[in-house]
């Protein structure tokens, strides 16, 4: 069963944390796949549920669904926050994880059919950022005067501008017709419910 292979996969990153033989690459990929096992993992324990959101409490960085210690990999214990702001974006200054990591939910973005390889790495996540990008249900840049955006490129606009002037200039990278630098920007509502279709 599906079940039986999410549980066969979360056994074997619990029993391979990564350590400084592996590359750069590899130890993103790996963090990045086991934010979204064990997301799943956390979400199927409780379902049915209608969005990750009620699954803990609500004091963010206290005792929010992200903040539960249930990650056991080797002998260390993590939270999903562990793995997003602790490793991901503390290790990595990218912009492109925000589409790949998946919290779940019908704003995020779409979790990838299989796994994040180390080799491959830099090509999907230009793919995950790119599908993002035009997911017009996620952003709208079809207006070149005024587009509608994640809000996950406000919270985290500082992970986008990393390398770039402006979280503009960061989208630009992967769109076929460039947006102005000076197009106002609106923010979609960002839609908790839980993401069960795909």
């Amino acid at each position: 069963s599906e079940k039986k292979k999410l549980d066969e996969y979360l056994q074997i990153l619990s029993t391979n944390h990564p350590d400084d033989t592996w590359s750069s690459n590899d130890r993103k990929a790996y963090w990045i796949n086991a934010y979204n096992a064990f997301t799943v993992k956390l979400i199927l324990a409780n379902y049915p549920v209608n969005s990750i959101k009620d699954l803990g409490g609500g004091v963010y960085r206290v005792n929010t669904p992200w903040d539960i210690k249930f990650i056991n990999i080797e002998g260390y214990e993590y939270h999903l926050n562990d793995l997003e702001h602790n490793i991901l974006r503390k290790e990595w200054s990218d912009g492109r994880i925000h589409a790949a990591v998946n919290c779940a939910s019908v704003s995020c973005p779409k979790l990838r059919k299989g796994a994040f390889i180390g080799n491959d790495l830099d090509e999907q996540l230009d793919a995950q950022m790119k599908d993002f990008i035009h997911d017009k249900t996620k952003n709208d840049i079809s207006n070149p005067d005024q587009i509608k955006i994640s809000k996950l490129f406000r919270w985290f606009s500082g992970d986008f501008k990393t390398d770039h002037q402006s979280v503009i200039s960061f989208i630009n990278q992967y769109t076929v017709s460039p947006i102005n630098e000076d197009t106002e920007i609106e923010y979609q509502e960002y839609d908790w419910g839980l993401n069960d279709i795909n």
